[in-house]
């Protein structure tokens, strides 16, 4: 049984057998990525001190304003992946298209590609509110040695490895799942060590709490509306209570935590939905699922698929099984 002082390092090394197919590689890329995640802790801390706040003066692939925390974090976390040697191959929200890595005898013989959200929830960094890192990790499917393709990113969610996200909030924590089981580790700043602070996370078995942007109801489907109607009505165990930060990672972990649903639908004004299937969606789908809750887009589950390009978005619904079942229930019967 793992023990609470426990830190994240020896915990990677004594769980090592349980991923599949490694050899070492998969315990050294956690390793890498909670490095990075230490570094962008450290700025995202010191934020209001220097001049890191604040617009970059670009926009990313989706059009949106990239802020100077969007623009560190994603060359942190692609730096150290890559000078590590660790990965064939990395995706990211702030890139326009994926980056190959060779190894060092020139080859792409890593076995993983990494996509990631470098910094979620970057419109709440200058009210300093809690903002994340979102990581998946898959096998690649080309033949080793050969370059990486878009074939190597374009998989569904259930052949993911591994997946977690980190929380830059009041206390910095780690969270990830390699298939058996959610873990949390959360970081001392005193000796920089990442410790075992939440072991085999799992959703409650009831959720009280849906978390979704109440400001775009006009623009819902039908199902959503009828949904959060429900949600609101006064009921044995019901009303649920509405809490929204606005960062997927924030959300989410208090959900898992507390136990709730969150729900970013598709809109008349974004018609397949906007968050990231495979930077967002997957990674904190495969979570749920080890975590014991589920995921869907609205009628079908997010692990399953299938998708068509790098930055392709989609409605998503995820958090407690029986809430996320009730949502997609009210989305199929409208």
């Amino acid at each position: 049984m793992a023990i609470r002082n426990q830190s994240l390092g020896e915990f990677i090394i004594e769980n090592q057998s349980e991923f599949q197919y490694s050899s070492g590689e998969l315990s050294r890329l956690i390793n890498s990525i909670r490095l990075a995640a230490k570094v962008v802790n450290h700025e995202v801390n010191k934020a209001g001190l220097v001049d890191i706040l604040g617009a970059a003066g670009d926009t990313n692939i989706q059009g949106e304003d990239q802020q100077k925390l969007d623009v560190y974090a994603n060359e942190i976390f692609i730096k150290t992946l890559t000078n590590r040697e660790i990965v064939c191959g990395i995706a990211s929200e702030e890139e326009d298209d994926f980056i190959s890595i060779k190894g060092r005898n020139e080859k792409n013989d890593n076995k993983y590609v990494v996509l990631m959200d470098p910094l979620d929830g970057s419109s709440n960094i200058d009210v300093n509110v809690s903002v994340g890192t979102i990581f998946s990790i898959y096998r690649r499917v080309t033949p080793s040695g050969t370059p990486v393709t878009i074939d190597d990113f374009l998989q569904p969610g259930n052949l993911q490895v591994a997946a977690g996200y980190i929380v830059y909030g009041t206390s910095t924590m780690i969270v990830y799942s390699t298939g058996h089981g959610v873990n949390g580790f959360t970081l001392n700043p005193a000796i920089g060590t990442y410790y075992l602070s939440h072991p085999n996370m799992k959703f409650p078995e009831k959720g009280s709490i849906y978390s979704v942007n109440e400001g775009n109801y006009v623009h819902f489907p039908l199902g959503i509306k009828n949904y959060i109607k429900y949600c609101q009505e006064e009921e044995e165990d019901r009303p649920y209570t509405s809490r929204y930060i606005g960062s997927l990672v924030s959300d989410f972990h208090r959900n898992l935590i507390k136990g709730g649903i969150y729900i970013y639908p598709n809109t008349s004004k974004d018609p397949n939905g906007k968050l990231r299937l495979l930077y967002e969606c997957n990674p904190i789908a495969y979570i749920a699922k080890q975590a014991g809750g589920r995921s869907s887009n609205g009628f079908i589950n997010i692990l399953d698929i299938k998708p068509t390009e790098l930055h392709q978005r989609v409605p998503f619904i995820c958090g407690n099984k029986s809430m996320v079942d009730k949502a997609e229930e009210f989305m199929q019967n409208a």
